[in-house]
C-alpha cells in the first residue's frame, strides 16, 4: 500500500493515541492516506528489567499492547489494511476516551485490555469477526510485529518511543512523535503539521525535546479538555523509575 503517511502505533500508548487523533484531523483537511502500522513497546523493552526501570503497572500494560497488536495483525491479514484504522480507533476510544474505572486498580485495568472480555465488544464495534480475538494468545504474530517494530526504529534510531511517523514514504522524512498532550483546534491542526514536517525535513535536524510533559487530556486520566494536566518529568519516552 502506497500511503502518504505510515503511522506506527502501540495501542496502549496514550501519547500515540493523542498524536493519532491529530493526524486524523490533518488527514481530513489534506485528504492524506494513512497506513496504520505496528510498533510494540513490549518488544522494544524485551530485555529490560521492568521491576527495576518502570512503575509496577507498565509490564502488564505493554504486554496487553502486544496482545492487541496480534489481533490487529490478524485483522489486517484476513480483512485488509483498511481494517486497522477503525480497529485502532475503537481500541483508543475504549482505552483512553472512557472515564477511569474506579472499581479496579491500574494494574487490573491494564491486564484487562489484553483479554477477550475487552476485545470482543471492540471487534463487534469495528465490524470485525469475534474470532479474531483468538490471536491474543497466538505468538506467531509476534514475528510480523517485531519486523514492523524494527522497520519503524530503522527510520528514526532506537532511542525513541511511540508513535513514529513516516511522511511520504519511502523517501520522505520520518520522526518520533510529536509528543502532544492536547489536541489542537481544527483550524490549527494543519499549521502544526506543516511546522513539524518542515523541521523534520531540514537535513541537519536531530532533536527538539523537553522531558516535562503534562498528562494527556484524555478521559482515562480524568482530565477534561482544555484543563491543564499534571506536569511529569519523563525519561527515555516513559516514566522510568531510574536511568
Amino acid at each position: 500500500m502506497d500511503a502518504d503517511i505510515n503511522f506506527y502505533f502501540d495501542p496502549v500508548c496514550p501519547f500515540a493515541w493523542m498524536t493519532s487523533k491529530w493526524v486524523r484531523q490533518v488527514q481530513k483537511r489534506r485528504d492524506y492516506t494513512v497506513d496504520w502500522r505496528f510498533i510494540s513497546l513490549r518488544l522494544i523493552n524485551a530485555n529490560v528489567d521492568y521491576d527495576a526501570h518502570f512503575p509496577p503497572e507498565y509490564e502488564a500494560g505493554h504486554t496487553a499492547g502486544l496482545r492487541l497488536l496480534r489481533v490487529a495483525a490478524r485483522a489486517r491479514a484476513e480483512h485488509g489494511r483498511e481494517a486497522v484504522a477503525p480497529l485502532y480507533a475503537a481500541f483508543g476510544t475504549h482505552i483512553f476516551d472512557t472515564a477511569p474505572d474506579d472499581h479496579r486498580t491500574e494494574g487490573e485495568v491494564r491486564e484487562l485490555r489484553g483479554t477477550r472480555k475487552f476485545v470482543e465488544p471492540i471487534l463487534a464495534e469495528a465490524g470485525l469477526p469475534l474470532e479474531l480475538a483468538e490471536a491474543l494468545d497466538d505468538e506467531s504474530w509476534d514475528i510480523e510485529i517485531q519486523q514492523e517494530t524494527d522497520e519503524a526504529l530503522s527510520l528514526t534510531g532506537k532511542d525513541v518511543g511511540t508513535p513514529i511517523i513516516h511522511f511520504e514514504p519511502p523517501a520522505g522524512v520520518a520522526f518520533f512523535g510529536p509528543v502532544i498532550s492536547r489536541l489542537p483546534h481544527e483550524d490549527s491542526a494543519v499549521e502544526l503539521w506543516d511546522h513539524v514536517v518542515a523541521l523534520a525535513r531540514f537535513p541537519g535536524f536531530a532533536e527538539l525535546k523537553r522531558s516535562l510533559r503534562e498528562q494527556p487530556q484524555l478521559a482515562a486520566f480524568g482530565i477534561d479538555v482544555d484543563a491543564v494536566g499534571k506536569q511529569e518529568d519523563w525519561h527515555g519516552g516513559s516514566r522510568r523509575q531510574k536511568k
